[in-house]
């Protein structure tokens, strides 16, 4: 089944006359209602963040493993439940003003488009979409149907990454002609896909986690609940999931489209997990903060990155574990992942940035550092909620989001062709090269 076939099937469960999707009427009493697909591991922090703003009421309560719908029914044990995301949004249309995804990868654009077909705000756990065809239904639908929507990228509301862009665009290292962007997590296989079959287990339906996914046989600790990233089918490797929080600070500072050209550096594709280590390099157009070009060079997998003079810190420090580093005109910004402030470093040496700090707090647009993942992460879900309410703007709306997930998406797709340079077209969303063209999108299985 092709993805506009399901989003037709899709919107024909709701019959009702809908407003549009700008207006929010709230419940009686004023309250915001909320609907969770996903309510297990990010799920569980989403469903905690969201609820945490003063104004939500946790309405409704959807995954495919009825262990984990127990825990957050016990929480709020007022919200209804269920298993099938279509049964609740179809169920639940009237009562519900905003919808939150938190699912494996591959059911994010199924279940939010679906919702964004009933008109319901859409909070989507990153990367927004498992292909790249849709990231761009996702943002056309956000776009046409005037949608408060936002990804769920935490840190992009974090005080170090909103100062690191504003130091950028203020043009502290000059104009970027290079970034480099790392992780050594390992969302990768590099060994053969499982054989036989398992028995699935009696809280888990198989078949609605598998969703619009192709048909395969339950194995036990591959998929569910806690591996399926490493997949294709399911997930975007290391660079889905690490990637897109690297990538939001830089791609945002320098306010990047999505590449022209993208190689990969990995083994050969076995079709059935990404690769453990990859090195993506990408050319972007240039914009008013880079050189006529840029170029990104991302790390991943064990023992990333491998050390160059580009990646050397003074006084012979070591690389943060996770990060980020701007290479420009005159000098280079560290940040590093996560919770850190950016450093500056010019001729080899450290440099003090307490006057450009002072310079930006000053206006008062960035807050103050939390220093406390749980409390400081609720800013972005909070802001999504108020943005609901006509009281605040989403600063990781779909329209920002899909561009940076096509990004990474493309990042995927070079990996099935090492070390061979893809040339993109933005404009007809295809690559000069054919043979790269047919994993932009996937068929759909009817379930």
């Amino acid at each position: 089944m092709k993805r506009r076939t399901f989003i037709k099937n899709a919107s024909a469960l709701s019959t009702m006359a809908l407003l549009p999707g700008s207006v929010w009427t709230g419940s009686k009493d004023g309250r915001f209602r909320t609907a969770h697909i996903g309510v297990g591991g990010m799920g569980m922090e989403d469903l905690k963040a969201i609820s945490s703003h003063k104004a939500v009421d946790v309405t409704a309560l959807c995954d495919v493993d009825s262990d984990r719908l127990a825990v957050a029914a016990k929480m709020f044990p007022k919200a209804k439940t269920f298993s099938d995301y279509r049964v609740m949004l179809t169920e639940m249309k009237d009562a519900v003003d905003a919808v939150v995804v938190s699912t494996p990868d591959h059911t994010h654009a199924p279940a939010s488009l679906m919702a964004m077909e009933m008109d319901k705000a859409v909070y989507c756990q990153k990367p927004l979409t498992h292909h790249v065809s849709e990231a761009r239904a996702m943002r056309k639908m956000a776009k046409d149907k005037n949608l408060v929507t936002q990804m769920g990228i935490q840190v992009h509301s974090f005080y170090d990454y909103k100062l690191a862009t504003l130091l950028i665009q203020s043009g502290i290292v000059g104009k970027v002609h290079t970034v480099h962007a790392w992780s050594p997590k390992n969302w990768g296989f590099d060994g053969v896909a499982p054989s036989g079959e398992d028995a699935v287990p009696a809280n888990l339906d198989w078949n609605l986690w598998l969703g619009t996914a192709p048909q395969r046989p339950y194995k036990k600790d591959t998929y569910h609940p806690g591996n399926w990233r490493k997949i294709m089918d399911y997930g975007c490797g290391t660079l889905g999931d690490m990637g897109v929080h690297i990538f939001d600070t830089p791609y945002n500072a320098l306010q990047l489209d999505v590449p022209m050209t993208i190689k990969t550096k990995c083994r050969k594709p076995n079709g059935f997990g990404f690769p453990e280590n990859n090195k993506v390099t990408y050319k972007f157009p240039g914009t008013k903060y880079t050189a006529e070009t840029l170029k990104w060079v991302w790390y991943d997998g064990p023992g990333a990155p491998k050390l160059s003079k580009h990646l050397k810190l003074p006084n012979g420090d070591q690389l943060p574990d996770q990060g980020a580093v701007f290479i420009g005109e005159k000098g280079k910004l560290l940040l590093p992942h996560f919770m850190q402030l950016p450093k500056l470093i010019v001729k080899g040496k450290y440099q003090n940035i307490d006057s450009e700090v002072k310079a930006i707090e000053s206006k008062g647009d960035i807050g103050e550092p939390i220093r406390q993942y749980e409390e400081e992460s609720k800013l972005h879900y909070h802001q999504f909620v108020d943005a609901c309410m006509g009281k605040d703007k989403c600063t990781a709306p779909f329209s920002y989001a899909a561009r940076l997930t096509e990004t990474i998406l493309l990042g995927t797709i070079a990996g099935r062709f090492p070390n061979k340079t893809l040339h993109w077209d933005n404009t007809k969303a295809r690559f000069a090269e054919e043979e790269a063209n047919k994993y932009l999108e996937g068929a759909y299985r009817e379930f």
